[in-house]
């Protein structure tokens, strides 16, 4: 049960460091231009939107990570 919980750990580790740099490469440089005044607004909005996207993914995947987990927990 200890490794079990370690390699939940740290693939939850894995997950925040690829999202932030996911979030620091790509959608930190994105721009948008071309909509006047309003640029800044489509692309908050654009990198809002995939940063939550990001965030919903990462949530499956530990869930299904964790419950995983709990299974081979339960058949031993």
């Amino acid at each position: 049960m200890k490794s079990d919980l370690f390699v939940f750990l740290f693939g939850m580790w894995i997950l925040i460091l690829v999202g932030g740099g996911i979030a620091v490469t790509i959608l930190g440089s994105f721009s948008i231009s071309g909509f006047g005044e309003l640029d800044w607004f489509i692309g908050s909005v654009i990198k809002a939107i995939v940063a939550i996207i990001l965030v919903v993914i990462w949530i499956i995947i530990l869930s299904k990570l964790k419950n995983w987990i709990f299974r081979k927990e339960i058949k031993s």
